[in-house]
């Protein structure tokens, strides 16, 4: 079963975040596993406010990404960059399709 976690955090530094997202993807390159993709989302209401969708082909696969400790340091990174700790919830995909 496909699995997603969402990711909820606040920011004020989004630029320096983006780009530990891009180091991080380069160092991911040609890696087996990991995620499959990713949704970055903006409150209207609360514009520092993000929330991460990122998807995985399975909740072990979820799992070994997040045991890996490349994962964990580029968490830590991105956490001191937030306002408040982020928020982790964890899904399993029901359903998903393509409306266009």
């Amino acid at each position: 079963m496909k699995f997603a976690q969402i990711i909820d955090f606040e920011t004020e530094r989004i630029d320096e975040m983006r780009e530990l997202v891009r180091e991080a993807e380069k160092d991911s390159a040609g890696r087996s596993g990991g995620p499959t993709h990713r949704m970055v989302l903006q409150d209207r209401r609360t514009p520092n406010r993000y929330l991460v969708v990122i998807g995985f082909e399975s909740f072990d696969e979820a799992m070994r990404n997040s045991e890996d400790p490349r994962t964990t340091r580029m968490a830590e990174r991105m956490a001191a960059l937030c306002s408040r700790p982020p928020e982790f919830t964890d899904c399993d995909v029901r359903e998903s399709s393509g409306l266009k």
